[in-house]
């Protein structure tokens, strides 16, 4: 296993929509070590989800390590389930230092396919339903920039320009 490089914002790769996979999950071994190298990398940066973008590579996979629940996901799919939602807190991997309030879905239904070809189908809440949802947008070239107010879009803009890694 390796940590992997982070691609940070302003990269080009973080706007590109991932494609899905498609290789037989059970004999890609190249795909096993990148979920292999995309945990330890999250883990080594501490964060609670990774998307294969954030790493340079554009296909449909994310980490995550959040509320005593670890794996991966191939291909993810989700919709909410009902109404409610929450607001709270959101950072990224790729954009360090910069935080700011998101609105999402509550709970979600998460679809998809692990290494072993085994589907994925699990209703999840909290803190989870919220690293599903900011982990599939990047996979769809989305930063969750997009979702904070215009007020504190532009003062987290004004951040990044002011950071030292940008």
């Amino acid at each position: 296993m390796a940590v992997l490089s982070l691609r940070y914002f302003g990269d080009p790769v973080l706007r590109t929509p991932a494609a899905e996979v498609e290789a037989d999950f059970s004999s890609d071994a190249a795909l096993a070590t990148l979920v292999a190298d995309m945990l330890e990398t999250m883990d080594h940066h501490g964060g609670v989800g990774l998307a294969a973008n954030q790493v340079g590579v554009t296909k449909r996979v994310f980490v995550y390590d959040c509320e005593s629940d670890r794996g991966h996901v191939i291909n993810p799919t989700w919709e909410s389930v009902g109404e409610e939602t929450q607001t709270g807190p959101e950072g990224c991997l790729s954009i360090p230092g910069i935080r700011g309030e998101v609105q999402r879905a509550e709970t979600v239904r998460l679809r998809g396919q692990t290494l072993d070809g085994e589907l994925v189908d699990m209703e999840v809440s909290g803190l989870l339903a919220r690293c599903v949802q900011h982990e599939t947008d990047h996979l769809d070239g989305v930063l969750f920039l997009k979702h904070l107010s215009p007020e504190d879009r532009k003062q987290a803009m004004a951040d990044i320009r002011r950071s030292e890694w940008f």
